[in-house]
């Protein structure tokens, strides 16, 4: 979808996705090996009561959703930026996460470009709040 075809306030809901015990050690042992995500012995002993998901791993699936979605298409340049990134709950192996992506800004670089920032809140299955975060792209005009 072109620049020009955004609105402010353009709600889009992404399909589903579980998460798996495996999917979270995979990426964890990859990206991020600390013990919540790694050692569930040690995690069961932790404050989350066993492994979690890797926040930035959230992030990526979240991401993923949004782009799988469609709606960037092949009038996506790249991305420009993150901002207020927040992890606001841990997620546990089968959870199957889902997010909304509203429109938040927009603005014209060029004649051929322009800047789109969208909220990505992503949710478990039990409607819990698990990532937030505003991502912005470099789109065709």
């Amino acid at each position: 979808m072109k620049f020009d075809a955004f609105d402010i306030g353009q709600k889009v809901e992404t399909k589903s996705f579980k998460v798996t015990k495996e999917d979270i050690m995979r990426f964890a042992r990859e990206y991020d090996p600390q013990y919540m995500h790694l050692d569930e012995e040690k995690a069961k002993q932790g404050r989350f009561n066993g492994i979690i998901a890797s926040g930035i791993h959230t992030l990526g699936i979240s991401f993923k959703l949004w782009v799988e979605h469609g709606t960037y298409g092949d009038d996506v340049i790249a991305g420009t930026g993150m901002n207020h990134i927040q992890f606001k709950k841990p997620v546990y192996p089968d959870d199957e996460l889902h997010t909304i992506v509203e429109v938040m800004h927009k603005k014209q670089v060029s004649k051929e470009t322009g800047i789109i920032t969208v909220l990505l809140t992503t949710y478990n299955d039990k409607g819990e709040k698990v990532f937030k975060g505003e991502l912005s792209a470099l789109m065709k005009r």
